[in-house]
C-alpha cells in the first residue's frame, strides 16, 4: 500500500503521540473513562435526518492545514459552532491535530459544549488506544483513512469504535481505497477530493466513486466545495452529503457561509 510522503510523515509523528498518550494514561484506564462518558449522539442518524429535508452538511472548524496554511487567525472554536449549528449543519468536524493542522483536543470540547449537533473528530486514527480516547474528549464520530490504514487495522479500529458507540467516517482517495471500503460493513463513506500527492482537488472523483457505491450507504463528498455550482454539481451526481471546512473558515461569519452555499 503505497503511503504519500506527507501523510507518511504525520503518520510518524501521530505514533510518537499516541506512545506518549498511552505511556501517561494506559490502554485499560482510558477504555474504563470512556465507559462512564454518556451516550455519543448520532452522527450518522444527524445525517440521515437532514437529507429527509435537504442538503446533509457536516460544517468544519479548521484553523489551517498543510496545503493552504492558517486559514483563521480569529479561531473561537465555541461561536463558530454556534454559527453552524443556527446556519443550518448537519453536523460538525473539528481538527484536533496539532503538529501539521494547528488543531487541538480542546477545540472539539469547547465546539461541543457550545451546541447539540453530533461531533467527528477530525484526526489521524492509527491505534486502538485512540478510539477510547476520542470518546473521552467527546467525539460522537471518529475518520478512518483507508491511505493511512491496512485492511486488518481498518477493521479492527471500526469495530472498536461502533463497540464504543460511535460512528466512522471511512475515508477513500480513489477506486482501490473504495473496493477495501466497501469491504467493511458499514455505511458512511467520505470520498475526499484532495489528492495527497499533488494536493489539487478534482470533484470528478467523487463523482467517479459515486458510481460505486451500494445500497443505502451514504457518500460524503470532501474537499473542493466552494460555491454553489460545486454544491450543484454533486447533486446533479446524486450526492447530497458534504463536509466544507476552508470555504466557510475564510468568511467573516461561517455560518453565514454555510447558509449562502447551501440553503
Amino acid at each position: 500500500m503505497a503511503v504519500p510522503s506527507v501523510l507518511k510523515r504525520i503518520l510518524a509523528r501521530k505514533a510518537e503521540e499516541v506512545a506518549i498518550g498511552r505511556s501517561v494514561v494506559p490502554l485499560a484506564e482510558m477504555a474504563a473513562r470512556a465507559r462512564e462518558c454518556p451516550p455519543a449522539r448520532g452522527f450518522e442518524k444527524g445525517l440521515r435526518t437532514a437529507l429527509a429535508s435537504g442538503p446533509a452538511v457536516i460544517a468544519e472548524i479548521k484553523k489551517a492545514s498543510p496545503s493552504a496554511g492558517v486559514i483563521r487567525k480569529d479561531f473561537q472554536p465555541a461561536a463558530i459552532a454556534r454559527s453552524y449549528a443556527a446556519a443550518g449543519a448537519a453536523c460538525l468536524s473539528v481538527l484536533t491535530d496539532r503538529d501539521f493542522f494547528q488543531g487541538d483536543d480542546s477545540y472539539l470540547q469547547q465546539a461541543r459544549s457550545a451546541c447539540s449537533l453530533p461531533v467527528l473528530r477530525k484526526d489521524f486514527i492509527i491505534d486502538p488506544w485512540q478510539i477510547p480516547e476520542s470518546r473521552v474528549l467527546g467525539a460522537d464520530c471518529i475518520l478512518l483513512i483507508a491511505s493511512a490504514l491496512e485492511q486488518a487495522q481498518m477493521q479492527e479500529l471500526l469495530g472498536l469504535a461502533k463497540a464504543a458507540g460511535m460512528d466512522v467516517l471511512v475515508e477513500v482517495h480513489d477506486e482501490g481505497e473504495m473496493e477495501r471500503a466497501l469491504l467493511l460493513e458499514h455505511d458512511l463513506i467520505g470520498v475526499n477530493n484532495r489528492n495527497l500527492n499533488t494536493f489539487l482537488t478534482s470533484l470528478a472523483t467523487s463523482e467517479r466513486l459515486k458510481a460505486m457505491l451500494p445500497g443505502d450507504q451514504l457518500l460524503v463528498t470532501e474537499s473542493g466545495i466552494r460555491d454553489t455550482s460545486d454544491v450543484q454539481r454533486m447533486q446533479d451526481a446524486g450526492i447530497n452529503t458534504f463536509l466544507v471546512g476552508e470555504a466557510f473558515m475564510r468568511d467573516p461569519d461561517p455560518g453565514a457561509a454555510l447558509k449562502r452555499m447551501f440553503f
